[in-house]
């Protein structure tokens, strides 16, 4: 069993909840709209971006919107526990923050363009909440998978601050770590919520900017 916390708050390593050793669910073997594998390995030629944003149910619909993104899944990374399920990270005491990843073909779209839309289509400076949401697995994070993945990144968040604090909005939260398969390994979430908008279109969004326009350039993709 487990208990709600009241007050968002990150829970440590020993406080958290074990998790198992295999998950509990089967993941959908495609993408309901992009038609491509959700899982990997995936072809060589393509790149993996994971971004926390709030609702990862509007969030995922974000992406997979984009042309040049492959495939796009929802899950649980940043936290300690194995294998979560929804209930346990909606507790609190896993320390995972909803994910969504995308996997993307940098011949047609370029991570800075990715970037720009996760910073765009959030308020990152609302800590573990996001809108009405709140609780840490809402909070703001990037999860790189390169070390030029990493330095744009930050160099984007630090473009962005500067803007939103002209525009009278406090510091970003979002952190910023490596998506290191040992230390945040990320976890897709079960099924009902992989591409949950497009199953239920009318179904909650909680997904929103601040209205204010990411600097960053976006640079031409790869070949072109």
């Amino acid at each position: 069993m487990f208990t709600y916390r009241r007050t968002p708050e990150l829970p440590t390593r020993e406080q958290a909840l074990k998790g198992r050793p295999t998950p509990m669910f089967e993941v959908p073997s495609r993408h309901t709209v992009l038609g491509n594998p959700l899982t990997g390995p995936y072809p060589e030629h393509l790149e993996v971006a994971d971004f926390a944003l709030g609702c990862f149910w509007g969030a995922e619909r974000k992406f997979w919107q984009v042309p040049g993104v492959w495939t796009t899944l929802v899950g649980y990374q940043g936290g300690f526990t194995e294998n979560p399920t929804y209930e346990e990270v909606c507790s609190g005491m896993t320390g995972h923050t909803e994910v969504v990843r995308v996997v993307f073909d940098p011949a047609q779209v370029s991570y800075d363009t990715l970037l720009k839309l996760f910073w765009e289509s959030h308020d990152p400076t609302q800590g573990f909440r996001q809108g009405n949401d709140v609780g840490t697995q809402y909070r703001s994070a990037v999860y790189t998978h390169s070390p030029a993945h990493q330095a744009a990144a930050e160099a984007s968040r630090a473009a962005y601050q500067q803007v939103l604090t002209g525009s009278g909005y406090g510091q970003i939260t979002t952190a910023i770590l490596p998506a290191d398969a040992t230390e945040r390994p990320f976890w897709p979430a079960e099924a009902y919520h992989q591409q949950y908008l497009d199953k239920n279109p009318a179904g909650y969004c909680g997904i929103g900017g601040t209205g204010v326009s990411c600097p960053i350039g976006v640079a031409p993709a790869r070949g072109e």
